[in-house]
């Protein structure tokens, strides 16, 4: 019995020393980035203001095979929001290129509509792209992801 306790953390010594040369997960990426990771910078806007939008597609590409054919840039107001009759505003719709790598990042502006003061707004990115079918043959879904900004006007509603 007085050797039980040694054992134990002699056991466990060897557990962590094992693990410590095991192979890591190399380029692990989380699910929520499947549809890529989506950046806006600045985040606090007004119309007619620039701004730089960066989707990097790495993750859903390579751990994940989404590989985008269209992306459609937007903005709105979140579901649920503000007074939930906001139609979207479509900033940009692009083409993917695999050739371009795996990142999607240009600048537009902020488009002379009407928002509202205080509201909550979100850059929205929609991809279209091909999965296969039960037959083995492709069609078209669509995923996405969001990023927040805030849009002051002093000309709001």
């Amino acid at each position: 019995m007085k050797f039980a306790i040694p054992a134990t953390v002699l056991s466990l010594f060897a557990f962590a020393n094992a693990a410590s040369v095991l192979p890591r997960q190399a380029g692990f990426c989380p699910e929520a980035s499947r549809f890529g990771i989506l950046g806006v910078k600045p985040t606090n806007l007004s119309p007619g203001d620039k701004f730089t939008i960066t989707a990097n597609f790495t993750c859903g590409i390579n751990q994940y095979n989404i590989v985008p054919k269209y992306i459609d840039y937007y903005i709105e107001v979140p579901e649920n929001v503000n007074n939930g009759h906001e139609p979207p505003i479509l900033l940009a719709r692009r083409t993917f290129s695999k050739s371009h790598g795996d990142v999607d990042k240009f600048t537009t502006h902020l488009p002379d509509a009407f928002y509202f003061t205080g509201a909550a707004y979100t850059v929205q990115m929609d991809i279209t792209y091909a999965i296969n079918g039960t037959l083995g043959k492709p069609f078209y879904v669509v995923g996405g992801t969001e990023a927040g900004v805030n849009i002051t006007d002093p000309n709001s509603i």
